[in-house]
């Protein structure tokens, strides 16, 4: 049988089912990119809040291209199961925030009418970096932008405004460096273009909060879904599979209402920049090198990688001389100690997270991830090893070496990769990632000796 209200009564006392009615509920929330990582990550908190009692907060999930998330959920009324793993075990639970999924084109109206309607009050997003459709200089590209989330959200913007209405926070929720800034600059170019009589309303009544999201999330495999389905008796064809550590750290700059999400473990916070940061570039850069080093030598999961003694040593390396130098630490964050609470998450056997997944689109995340670290050590005349080492791979994966590159530049960073110069050509003053940073003579030794 599958999941879904009529079978919750079936499950087994070990699995907990949302105590809320969800019949009685308003869609409080609009979310873009309806992924795994949302259903693991602010829906999670979300439910949290409506399990606690506090009503008006279902989501209605979007996918921008892909029916696949759709086609998955609706049927189940938007139920699915969230199992944490360790090495102690798993908990699984029936998370009920996500009211329905919608699909941009065939479903746009609708999309529209939830944002534009007087219930909700927060439109989210983890559309991954490519998502905000911004060119190599951090503008918003207007032809990529027309086909993404800016005309649906504007089309609402202009239905609240007409009506009367509050504005929305737009809360990103994606690993971008200032995600909130960042979303509300391009949402304003993008008025600028299409809607100038929208901009003033948009700037006094709208907010974009910062946020910071840490939770491992790998992809379900087709043994996930079985394992889960002998153990429930229920066949859930959204399942999330994830860890026990989650952290979610936002601006507190709202436009309005929201779940106090607080309450269940997000911290607000007046400035998000130490938090962010360090994540960035510890966590996420560490990911990016186990990534390209561990996909070189022939690994396939986090944890395959971090085993690997040379491995350990790089990561530890990039996270504790490399990263943690660069980050003016917040009132009461302990880097050295982050850095170690992160080695023990990615030892976790029961993650199974892929390499292959993190090494997607690169050209995306590396500048956050890499790019500004060397920055500021070029700048006090240091340079990163470990990091270069990471670069080195990265132009292997570039030139094929573990397969087709799944990159929305992929054609001209192989081409690049390829080069005579390839350092020059990536990364160079007329390279395709500009940076602050340019690579020296030493760095580009560094890189070429690992290269060869």
């Amino acid at each position: 049988m599958r999941l879904g209200p009529e079978s919750l009564a079936g499950l087994p006392p070990e699995v907990a089912a949302c105590p809320y009615d969800r019949a009685a509920q308003a869609v409080g929330i609009v979310h873009f990119g309806i992924g795994a990582f949302h259903r693991a990550h602010q829906a999670w908190y979300t439910d949290a809040c409506l399990s606690a009692g506090e009503t008006g907060w279902l989501i209605t999930g979007v996918s921008l291209r892909s029916p696949m998330v759709a086609e998955q959920l609706n049927p189940q009324q938007g139920l699915y199961t969230l199992t944490e793993r360790s090495g102690a075990g798993s908990h699984t639970r029936v998370t009920g925030a996500v009211r329905e999924v919608l699909v941009a084109g065939p479903d746009r109206q609708a999309i529209i009418d939830r944002m534009a309607s007087a219930a909700c009050a927060v439109v989210s997003f983890t559309v991954t970096e490519k998502g905000y459709c911004r060119t190599p200089a951090g503008d918003l590209d207007l032809a990529a932008a027309a086909v993404g989330f800016y005309p649906m959200l504007t089309t609402a913007l202009r239905q609240r405004r007409d009506a009367g209405l509050p504005g929305l926070t737009l809360l990103s929720c994606d690993n971008l460096a200032h995600n909130g800034r960042v979303l509300g600059k391009l949402v304003s170019q993008w008025l600028d273009h299409a809607a100038p009589d929208l901009q003033p309303w948009f700037a006094a009544n709208c907010r974009t909060p910062n946020s910071m999201v840490d939770r491992i999330v790998p992809a379900s495999t087709p043994a996930d879904l079985v394992g889960l389905e002998s153990r429930t008796g229920l066949h859930d064809a959204g399942a999330v599979f994830t860890e026990p550590f989650s952290q979610w750290v936002i601006e507190d700059a709202f436009a309005g209402p929201r779940p106090r999400w607080e309450d269940h473990g997000a911290q607000i916070v007046a400035d998000v920049a130490p938090y962010e940061t360090a994540k960035l570039r510890m966590l996420n850069g560490a990911h990016s090198l186990l990534a390209y080093c561990g996909l070189r030598d022939g690994l396939t999961f986090v944890h395959e990688a971090i085993a690997r003694p040379h491995l350990r040593a790089l990561t530890l390396r990039l996270m504790l001389d490399e990263a943690a130098p660069t980050i003016m630490a917040g009132t009461g964050q302990d880097l050295p100690a982050y850095a170690q609470a992160l080695i023990a998450r990615f030892d976790n056997p029961q993650l199974n997270h892929r390499l292959a997944q993190i090494a997607m689109d690169g050209s995306q995340k590396l500048p956050q991830r890499w790019l500004e670290t060397l920055t500021a050590h070029q700048r006090a005349g240091r340079q990163c090893p470990a990091i270069l080492q990471g670069l080195a791979a990265w132009i292997c994966h570039l030139r094929g070496a573990n397969g087709p590159v799944d990159d929305p530049l992929a054609a001209q960073l192989a081409t690049a990769a390829r080069s005579p110069d390839p350092v020059s050509a990536l990364f160079g003053e007329d390279g395709l990632l500009p940076s602050a940073w340019q690579p020296t003579a030493a760095d580009q030794s560094i890189i070429l000796t690992y290269l060869a």
